[in-house]
């Protein structure tokens, strides 16, 4: 599937002006681009990053979340809308483009929010946010929930689960994963894969990993695994993250470390009676 879809930033300039009661000139005094550049993003639609960075910065350094609005705005226009972060930008989106070692294999990954993407490409200069709308119609879905059956199948999905991987359940999970054009699951960060190399490796059992992963509570990521089921997705825009709002998003991703230590520690004191990998897996 190509992607067709750029920065609106003819739009959000516009915006700003309309909003800040500002003509060009002195939206060019104020984020250093030329009033001749201005006038030819108004013409044209595009620009480049370095000019990109500039207005951005100056509209999130005024406190205009421009972005996460434009989430809900478009939540009320498409109603099913999923988001995905991109290191270097989209051109063309298959079910088999994604890097190896990823929760459920090969296939295109969204999440339900616009920070959700964000926070996965909030690490890399040249990364960017996209939206999508998309329908379910016709297609195979499977749907975890924080369970064992999702926790088994990231850990094989991610290499962790060694002589395991030959278990009745393990395999009874992953044949459903690939046999679905779909597959609706929380999201797994790196943070919570300590959690789960953990439960692999028999340092903690069963309740403690899945009451601490189940608290993180990061929401569901869609995952497209067959090409039937990317036909579904129809790009809408695309986001572009200036460095201010990227700094804070990691600033918040460092909090929310601190926060599943707690968690995970807090679960090894409440549930000292779950069961072990190996009994569970026999």
């Amino acid at each position: 599937m190509n992607v067709y879809c750029e920065y609106k930033i003819n739009e959000d300039i516009a915006f700003i002006l309309e909003t800040e009661k500002m003509n060009r000139a002195k939206l060019s005094e104020k984020t250093g681009i030329s009033r001749t550049t201005l006038d030819e993003i108004a013409k044209k639609g595009r620009t480049t990053d370095r000019v990109c960075e500039k207005f951005y910065s100056f509209v999130y350094e005024n406190k205009y979340r421009m972005n996460t609005v434009k989430e809900e705005l478009i939540r009320e226009k498409f109603k099913n809308v999923l988001f995905h972060g991109s290191k270097n930008g989209l051109f063309e989106v298959t079910a088999t483009g994604s890097r190896d070692y990823c929760d459920f294999g090969k296939g295109f990954y969204l999440g339900e929010t616009y920070h959700q993407a964000l926070s996965f490409v909030c690490e890399y200069e040249k990364s960017s946010v996209y939206s999508f709308s998309y329908s379910l119609s016709g297609i195979q879905t499977k749907r975890f929930d924080c369970s064992m059956e999702w926790m088994i199948a990231i850990c094989y999905y991610r290499g962790m689960l060694g002589d395991y991987e030959k278990n009745v359940m393990v395999k009874k999970v992953i044949s459903e994963v690939e046999d679905s054009d779909l597959i609706i699951a929380p999201i797994a960060d790196n943070k919570m894969f300590y959690i789960m190399a953990q439960f692999t490796e028999g340092e903690i059992n069963a309740d403690v990993a899945l009451h601490s992963l189940s608290a993180s509570n990061l929401g569901y990521q869609y995952i497209f695994k067959k090409e039937k089921a990317l036909k579904n997705l129809i790009p809408i825009e695309r986001y572009y993250l200036c460095t201010p709002e990227r700094e804070d998003c990691k600033v918040l991703l460092s909090e929310r470390s601190y926060e599943i230590d707690t968690k995970l520690k807090l679960a090894k004191r409440e549930f000292k009676t779950g069961m072990y990998i190996e009994e569970i897996l026999r």
